[in-house]
């Protein structure tokens, strides 16, 4: 007998959509980050596109109707793509942000996109107040002889630390962190294959885990760019993520575990190309072990949020449910999340049975 997954999520509607006659949100407003402010209000850090496909983080503040997140008042941008690392050929972008306050460091952590000459790879920045951000620069990946694999050759996004130090395998204590490698070169060398690891029994694009030994991020905090200790976490396995999987906003501590929401993908991929047109993006989530989070207890076999209302099926990339962001109001979770690739959302996360049924 297959146990229920133990939480839902219901959509309350659109949080934040683009601004009429703004150069700066022509092209959508998405997938957010998400933080509590030194003055206790909550704020998120939507994705802001320009037209040509150039993206930015802004900082809008949360506004509560009955306690229940409704709408936002903007405060401007607080990143966007000045380095050459995050200017590509073809656009330019600081994407898709995820923020983690990490207590042991006193800082929220953001890992992003950094849209760059040779693609997408993660960046990381920090801040005190979610204002003004510090580049610590792209992330780089320790070589694993025993993986023979070298990530920082491949793209790769998704990715998010979790808020507490966990014991990593070799017993040290730990800042876990997921991410996603994706092994096709084809935009980078058209016609080029993709070359994933020999041993990996699944090439789709998963979930993978690395860590950062806490005693170097506390002498530091540049440390939170060096990975090491790779580890897959999870590959696709049901209908809904056939295409592939990515994590979500940071894992939030449950009592069976860490709660993750992730994204399946499914439709068809079309080498090379950024951004697809002919896929379904949905939210699933998984259980992972409270001392081991890289071994999964529990999945949704089917998404717990589809695209199926008219603002997450049309858009600049229709047919997009794409969470994101976690945060708590009275003690109820809320979940931002892109919709569409053009428009933010709100869903309510609940428990559907009690711990132990």
């Amino acid at each position: 007998m297959t146990t229920a997954f133990p939480y839902t999520l219901t959509r309350l509607g659109v949080l934040m959509e683009p601004l009429p006659g703004d150069e700066m949100e022509a092209e959508g407003v998405l997938n957010p980050a998400s933080g509590r402010g030194p003055d206790g209000e909550l704020y998120l850090l939507p994705r802001l596109v320009a037209a040509g496909n150039v993206s930015r983080i802004g900082l809008a503040r949360i506004v509560l109707e009955h306690g229940v997140p409704a709408s936002v008042e903007r405060e401007g941008v607080v990143l966007q793509p000045e380095r050459t690392w995050e200017q590509g050929a073809q656009n330019a972008g600081v994407e898709d942000p995820r923020v983690t306050f990490v207590a042991e460091l006193g800082v929220h952590v953001m890992t992003y996109v950094a849209y760059g000459p040779l693609g997408p790879y993660t960046a990381i920045a920090v801040s005190e107040d979610l204002r003004s951000w510090r580049r610590l620069g792209p992330v780089t990946f320790d070589y694993d002889d025993e993986l023979d694999v070298d990530l920082g050759l491949y793209h790769n996004k998704d990715t998010v630390f979790f808020p507490e130090p966990i014991t990593a395998p070799d017993g040290t204590a730990s800042l876990a962190v997921l991410h996603r490698p994706t092994w096709d070169l084809s935009g980078i060398r058209p016609g080029e294959t993709a070359r994933p690891p020999a041993w990996l029994p699944d090439e789709r694009p998963s979930i993978w885990m690395s860590f950062v030994p806490l005693e170097a991020a506390l002498a530091d905090v540049r440390a939170l760019t060096r990975w090491g200790r790779h580890r897959v976490v999870a590959a696709p396995e049901y209908p809904f993520e056939e295409l592939k999987i990515g994590a979500g906003p940071a894992p939030v501590r449950v009592p069976e575990g860490w709660l993750l929401l992730h994204h399946g993908v499914t439709g068809e991929l079309v080498p090379g190309v950024a951004q697809q047109q002919n896929v379904n993006y949905a939210a699933g989530a998984m259980l992972l072990d409270a001392a081991e989070p890289w071994r999964v207890l529990q999945r949704t076999p089917s998404p717990l949020l589809s695209a199926d209302t008219d603002d997450e099926r049309s858009g600049i990339v229709p047919n997009v449910v794409f969470p994101t962001a976690i945060e708590s109001v009275d003690g109820v979770r809320y979940v931002f999340y892109g919709m569409a690739d053009s428009k933010i959302g709100v869903a309510r996360l609940e428990r559907a049975t009690a711990p132990g049924t």
